[in-house]
């Protein structure tokens, strides 16, 4: 073989290497992303397992008020069984969405009940779940940023390519359902004059 071919042949074994190489830094910087997505996605799940075992309990006090308004409390055990037959990122977003706004619309009408308002495991069980409506906003917040990177760069090029390979497709983001986003409806009780 010739000094030219031999050097043709290096090049060439030179480049697959490097495009070998090229290919598994796309593939590692992919899996980084989907793990991450994963991740966040565990740690949402989290909080919303805890906030959907507080239920119960917020239920169980409100109940304890005999003319509290049983419609709130129905969205709520509704909302919740939603939440437990829900499977994909889509569904538990939206179930926890309605879970929200039923809650936002029980804390807003506990106003109109002095006793239960000061009722101090109501108090509690609004300030925990509270706190994990926080917790859960914060990670939400991470996760949607987790996926909108994954998003974007499995669409890029040269990585389009290792991600058309491994069949990797968009995630979805945990986005604000239409019921998050409506107004609470608060009645008032006013005492009647004659």
């Amino acid at each position: 073989m010739s000094t030219g071919t031999l050097i043709l042949l290096g090049l060439l074994l030179f480049g697959m290497l490097a495009l070998i190489g090229y290919a598994i830094m796309i593939y590692n910087g992919l899996i980084s992303l989907k793990e991450n997505i994963r991740k966040s996605w565990a740690n949402i799940d989290v909080i919303l397992k805890q906030r959907h075992d507080e239920l119960p309990k917020l239920i169980s006090v409100c109940e304890g008020y005999a003319e509290f308004e049983k419609g709130v409390i129905d969205r709520i055990t509704q909302a919740r069984e939603n939440y437990g037959r829900a499977r994909t990122v889509g569904e538990k977003s939206k179930a926890s969405g309605q879970i929200s706004a039923a809650l936002a619309g029980l804390f807003a009408i506990a106003e109109n009940y002095p006793d239960l308002k000061t009722n101090q495991n109501f108090m509690q069980l609004q300030n925990r779940i509270t706190h994990l409506e926080e917790s859960l906003a914060d990670r939400r917040e991470f996760y949607n940023d987790s996926v909108n990177n994954y998003n974007i760069r499995i669409k890029q090029i040269p990585d389009v390519f290792v991600a058309g390979f491994l069949g990797y497709r968009d995630e979805e983001l945990f986005e604000v359902s239409e019921e998050e986003r409506k107004d609470v409806e608060i009645k008032f009780k006013l005492p009647k004059f004659n």
